[in-house]
Order: C-alpha cells, then sequence, then structure tokens
C-alpha cells in the first residue's frame, strides 16, 4: 500500500515539532583534500556530509570496476567456469596475466577484479555476463539509469582511456558504491584482504592481495573500496569505512593524496557526527488515539547522522488512516494503518510504515519522548472524498 496524498483521504495526524535555530553544521568546515572532486556520504541514508565538485564529470579509471563486480554478482552465474578468450587475454594496463583458454570461476574473476584490478578480468567478465562486450556494456548504462547515476556513461568494463565518453562524477560512485554494498557477496569481497584462486594451467595457485592500503595497511575502519589510475584519470579511490556502527562512503577524483584525503574525510565526520536513531524499531508510545493506542509499531528503525547541534533540525510527520466503523472487527484493520515522515532542515529525509498489530517482544520498546521532544496529536477527521 503506497501512501500518497491522493490516496489517503481519511487521515489522523501526529506531529512531532521541534525549534529551527540551531546552524547546519558540515564536515567540510573541518576537512580539507587534495582531490579535484571528492564526496563524504552516509551509507545508510545517502546524507551527503562533505562534498567538492561532487557533480563533476569525470574520468573514473578502474573504480569503474565496482559496476562490473556488482553485475557479475547479480548474474547469479559466480560459480559458472569462464574460458578466458583471445580477447580478454590481450586486454593492456593492470592483468591477471591470465592465458587464453585458461578455465577459471566467474567468483574468482571478480576477486582479482576487485582486489588486483585485472582488465583482463573485466573483459572476461564482461563476455560471460553480458554475452559480448557490448552486451556488457548496455547492462552498465542500465543500472546506472536504475541507480540514479545522472551523469555517468560507461563504454568499458575497467575504465582504461582507449574509449570516449566513459566518465561519472563522485556523487555517482557514491551512489553506486551505496548499492553495491547492500550485496554481502559484494560486501566480502571488496573487503577481503588476500584471496586465493585455483590455476587451471600451472600447479601453483593465484594469489591475490588487495591494493586498497587503506583497508590493509593504512586505516583500522576501512572495511573496502576500490582503487584507480590512468594517465588522464589520474588517482580515482573509493573506500568505505564503519565506527560504532556508523557505515560511511569516500570517493575522490583526481586525488594525488587520495589515501589522506579519505582518511581525514572519515575522521571528521566520525568526531562530528553521530548516527543518531530518530525512529525507534517497535512499539509506538504516546500514541492517545484508542484505536491505535498500544497497536502500532515500526518492523524498522530510522537513523540518520547528525551532529550534536542538528538535532534541533529534525522534525517527523505521522500519518494515519482515520479508524472506520467496519474497524470493531479487528481483521478489517489493514497491516499498514500509516506512514512516519523525517525531515531535516525542511527536507524529507527518510521515512517509514506505520504498521497494525503486536510488536514483537525482541523491538525496542521505547517512547518518542525519551529521544526527542514533545508529541502533539490531533485528529483532522478528514471525510472520504474531503
Amino acid at each position: 500500500m503506497r501512501f500518497l496524498y491522493k490516496e489517503i483521504p481519511k487521515l489522523c495526524m501526529v506531529i512531532l515539532i521541534f525549534s529551527f535555530l540551531a546552524p547546519v553544521q558540515n564536515a567540510s568546515a573541518t576537512v580539507g583534500v587534495s582531490a579535484h572532486s571528492a564526496i563524504l556520504m552516509d551509507e545508510e541514508s545517502g546524507r551527503v556530509i562533505y562534498e567538492v565538485n561532487a557533480h563533476e564529470k569525470n574520468r573514473i579509471a578502474s573504480i569503474t570496476k565496482i559496476m562490473t563486480a556488482i553485475l557479475a554478482i547479480e548474474s547469479g552465474e559466480m560459480d559458472e567456469t569462464v574460458t578466458i578468450s583471445g580477447n580478454a587475454f590481450g586486454t593492456e594496463g593492470s592483468s591477471l596475466y591470465l592465458k587464453e583458454g585458461e578455465k577459471i570461476k566467474l567468483e574468482d574473476l571478480v576477486y582479482g577484479l576487485m582486489l588486483r584490478s585485472g582488465n583482463d578480468a573485466a573483459v572476461a567478465i564482461s563476455e560471460k555476463v553480458g554475452g559480448s562486450l557490448d552486451g556488457f556494456i548496455w547492462m552498465m548504462n542500465q543500472k546506472a539509469e536504475e541507480i540514479g547515476m545522472k551523469n555517468s556513461h560507461f563504454t568499458n568494463p575497467h575504465g582504461l582511456d582507449n574509449t570516449k565518453n566513459h566518465y561519472s562524477t563522485a556523487y555517482d560512485m557514491a551512489l553506486l558504491t551505496r548499492y553495491a554494498m547492500k550485496n554481502e557477496t559484494y560486501a566480502k569481497i571488496a573487503g577481503t584482504k588476500v584471496h586465493r584462486a585455483t590455476n587451471s594451467t600451472e600447479d601453483w595457485d593465484y594469489v591475490w592481495k588487495n591494493k586498497n592500503r587503506l583497508l590493509t595497511q593504512l586505516y583500522e575502519y576501512c572495511t573496502g573500496g576500490k582503487t584507480g589510475y590512468t594517465k588522464l584519470a589520474k588517482r580515482t579511490l573509493v573506500s568505505t569505512a564503519t565506527k560504532n556502527n556508523h557505515n560511511l562512503i569516500a570517493v575522490t577524483l583526481n586525488g594525488p593524496d587520495d589515501w589522506n584525503d579519505h582518511i581525514n574525510m572519515y575522521e571528521a565526520a566520525f568526531k562530528n557526527y553521530s548516527l543518531t536513531k530518530i525512529l525507534p524499531e517497535g512499539a509506538i508510545k504516546d500514541i492517545k488515539n484508542t484505536t491505535y493506542k498500544g497497536h502500532v509499531y515500526f518492523k524498522n528503525d530510522f537513523s540518520y547522522p547528525l551532529s550534536k547541534d542538528e538535532r534541533e533540525l529534525i522534525k517527523v510527520k505521522m500519518k494515519f488512516l482515520k479508524p472506520e466503523s467496519k474497524w470493531k472487527d479487528k481483521r478489517n484493520i489493514p497491516e499498514v494503518v500509516g506512514k512516519a515522515y523525517v525531515y531535516f532542515n525542511g527536507k524529507q529525509v527518510g521515512s517509514r510504515s506505520i504498521f497494525y498489530g503486536e510488536a514483537l517482544e525482541s523491538f525496542n520498546q521505547q517512547s518518542f519522548k525519551s529521544s526527542w521532544a514533545s508529541l502533539f496529536e490531533s485528529v483532522l477527521g478528514i471525510e472520504r472524498n474531503g
């Protein structure tokens, strides 16, 4: 059930009100980067905490392979065997040194793609998953459109400078990474430090060590990412980091000091922002309406990264269906009876459906009053055609 205004003619409203006095803090006030383009994004909410030239189109080099990896993973063919073609074998640049005719699992190719940035692996993956290089490129651009990467265009699966019109932005690559990190297999591969793969043509195995030094050496909170470099794109880097259950994504394009850029962005955000639970999972207390009191809950909580002062910029509106006479028989009450909308500084940043029934005992039985300001309830009494 979608809760658009047109579809809810009978509502009662609960509004959580705050004063809008506190200034908005931004990590950009405390961070400087070497990169021409950069962004720091909260993984859960998508909030942009820091940005510079984040929507400017640029060459992206091998961070392209994040798209190649997620398409391979989503193909459902990770256990299948790939025969390396002559086209893949001859790919220039960073390589796994695969041999023509060699047989290797698609899963191992994805590990080699992400850890060692194998361009030969990228072509082999594209031919397997897309049926052809052109077919795979079409898939890349379709996925980019699906994710909302409005300023991106892909013309190859590896990011080499040998094709025109291959570009993206720091913001779009953060969107892609946010999407990919929801996939457990991708998150596992991107966060792997060393991978061993069977070599079908030799009596020794491949052993690939991750090139992402943030993950392997430099930053204890790093959980994954992808490096990149070409002569035209310069250094590009995507990384992810987690501290105190707060997950962040950093992207830099043309960043000569990218390792430190990422560390500095992360440290500023972890210091100044905390992931704040606004809508707690479980029973919604402080509801006065007799139909809903003690019977409504959230299945999932909603959290948002906030600085200390920004808590006063949060506003929550909850809209409920107006109870009907037939609801005297509780079997007629719909499962979803309303929706909560979260606003930050006047802009909607999230929402959660409100469910009718008994919240599971494992849910956190938390009152809004324990976390936020006083709750006010009013019944609008709008008629069905009103």
